[in-house]
């Protein structure tokens, strides 16, 4: 029996590629795509990768917090899935 929170069942996330949303909560995002975190930082401002409040806020919430607009929101997710293809 294998212990709870086992490898496999990560490595089986990042093999199939999930699609960025704007409802993905902000922890799930940097696991399933680690190499988007200084994209998020750098690029967005989006810090909150980073911190204890990303087990609990969405892309969405992260991005308007840091006041982005649903347009920006937008193109962001785009050029996520963009980044991961």
């Amino acid at each position: 029996m294998r212990a709870f929170g086992g490898g496999d069942m990560a490595k089986t996330k990042a093999k199939t590629k999930v699609k960025i949303g704007r409802k993905m909560n902000l922890a799930e995002l940097v696991t399933l795509y680690p190499q988007l975190v200084n994209v998020l930082m750098e690029d967005y401002g989006l810090h909150c990768v980073s911190c204890f409040a990303a087990g609990f806020d969405t892309l969405e919430e992260g991005a308007k917090i840091h006041g982005y607009d649903d347009r920006d929101i937008e193109k962001m997710v785009k050029r996520l899935n963009t980044l991961v293809k």
